[in-house]
């Protein structure tokens, strides 16, 4: 069974990346020495586990490189994203907001389905922008790999280059443009590197693992023979994109820039749940592949999965590593982070300026990056707005993270959990009873925040489609 399954991936395997001379050498004097200022690579994996690191518990992935990317940096284990599917979380990284602010609920699709969920049709390019201040500030700026921040189904949407950067190639985006084969995005970041080594840059390097299809490559399949069908694509899917972030390393190192460099590893939200039913998978960004048949991803144990905003659909791998700057070998389960803070904590690497009247919802956390204390000033919420009521650790509609407590809860239902983080990182005892007043206050905040939330999505952000109603 397993060499079939081996027989067919290899059909729909996309050609090895180009190899890199790994061997790092001296570098010349460097230009940069007069500009201190750190590059920035944020690697956001798709549908990556909490789990799916060895150094995070997998039972049967391997990771070496990322294991040594922690080793040589801090695993932060209490970090969260702020909606557990894709572009709501990858707004919050572009916005510094929380992503119901700018009325992104769900993933874009298709017109109707925007109309139906009401939706923009794409993330307006008009508001504050992380890569539109970085370049401000004097950076290059690029992103490479998944979009999504429109869909291929709405051919109108905004250019990347709108909403701030230099340089794109993505799929997942708008037909308008040629999408990129979903192997090449660390090749495409690596040539960016290469090419602005000189000066400050800023690459969101959004990767397609571990999202259907899947698209292993024989080499690595083989490696994991002795793995059941599933675990072995998986594992195959996984170790690529581990040696990818090798090579990415290597040509920080060969180029002389290493010590210079923030890389950020991360995922957009848990593992897709095994539905053991799709052996074939099929993107109109990427092509046909391997199923959500061999999805197979891990939590490390916490409840829920991708699209529960339990634990496991949000709190994700967090690997920061920055030689010189960032402390070696440290792992911190206590400090709170989100993806709202990206957007602050680079604009203050960077030097850069935050727009007139613009507020983050998140913080910069360049204190905890260096290994120093920091206390988390700002809570953490999510508004989740299609909860499947009647499946365990996937029916909260709502929640809010402040001192390291959790509260959980659907209104309609009138379900509630609450956890002590510090205490109960798996959020395993709910303790909602016991602290009747916590629970009273938290739901008073949320509710305040809530008011704070827009009515309807902007106009602006409408396709020509949605105007003319032929898509109603």
């Amino acid at each position: 069974m397993k060499n079939i399954f081996i027989a067919i991936a290899v059909l729909f395997a996309i050609s090895s990346c180009q190899q890199y001379n790994n061997q790092a050498t001296a570098s010349s004097s460097s230009k940069r020495s007069e500009d201190p200022r750190p590059n920035i690579i944020f690697v956001y994996a798709d549908d990556w586990g909490f789990g799916d690191l060895s150094s995070q518990g997998s039972s049967f992935c391997k990771t070496p490189n990322l294991d040594q990317m922690a080793a040589e940096g801090i695993a932060f284990k209490n970090f969260s994203v702020v909606n557990p599917v894709c572009s709501p979380s990858r707004t919050s990284i572009m916005t510094g907001h929380f992503p119901a602010r700018h009325f992104v609920h769900g993933h874009f699709a298709g017109v109707e389905s925007h109309v139906r969920r009401n939706m923009p049709d794409w993330l307006d390019p008009k508001a504050p922008m992380l890569p539109r201040m970085l370049k401000d500030a004097g950076y290059a700026t690029a992103h490479y790999g998944k979009w999504h921040l429109s869909n291929t189904h709405v051919p109108d949407g905004p250019s990347p280059l709108e909403y701030g950067y230099d340089d794109f190639e993505c799929f997942n985006i708008q037909d308008m443009y040629t999408q990129l084969d979903a192997d090449s995005t660390m090749d495409r970041t690596i040539k960016f590197v290469e090419k602005n080594k000189d000066k400050p840059f800023f690459i969101n390097a959004w990767i397609h693992a571990t999202h259907t299809p899947h698209y292993p490559k024989t080499h690595f399949l083989k490696e994991f023979e002795d793995l059941g069908e599933k675990e072995q694509v998986y594992a195959a899917i996984v170790k690529d994109a581990d040696h990818k972030m090798g090579l990415l390393f290597a040509k920080l190192k060969e180029l002389g820039i290493d010590d210079n460099t923030l890389v950020i590893f991360s995922s957009d939200n848990g593992p897709a749940p095994n539905q053991n039913r799709e052996i074939w998978g099929q993107d109109n960004s990427t092509g046909p592949g391997c199923g959500v048949y061999f999805s197979v991803g891990e939590t490390a144990g916490l409840k829920g999965q991708k699209a529960s905003i339990h634990a496991g659909g949000v709190r994700v791998p967090f690997l920061v590593r920055w030689p010189k700057e960032v402390p070696a070998g440290k792992e911190d389960k206590v400090t709170a982070l989100a993806s709202v803070d990206m957007l602050p904590t680079f604009v203050e690497l960077a030097k850069a300026k935050l727009p007139k009247g613009y507020v983050s919802d998140g913080q910069s956390v360049v204190r905890a990056f260096k290994g120093q204390k920091m206390n988390r000033e700002k809570s953490i919420f999510w508004q989740w707005k299609w909860p499947h009521n009647r499946k365990a650790d996937y029916w909260a509609s709502g929640a809010i993270q402040e001192d390291n407590w959790r509260l959980l809860f659907n209104e309609e239902t009138g379900q509630k959990e609450l956890y002590n983080l510090t205490e109960d990182w798996k959020e395993q005892d709910n303790v909602v009873e016991a602290f009747n007043d916590k629970v009273i206050h938290m739901m008073e905040k949320y509710k305040k925040w809530e008011k704070t939330l827009p009515e309807n999505p902007s106009s602006d952000c409408f396709s020509a489609v949605r105007n003319s109603k032929k898509a109603l």
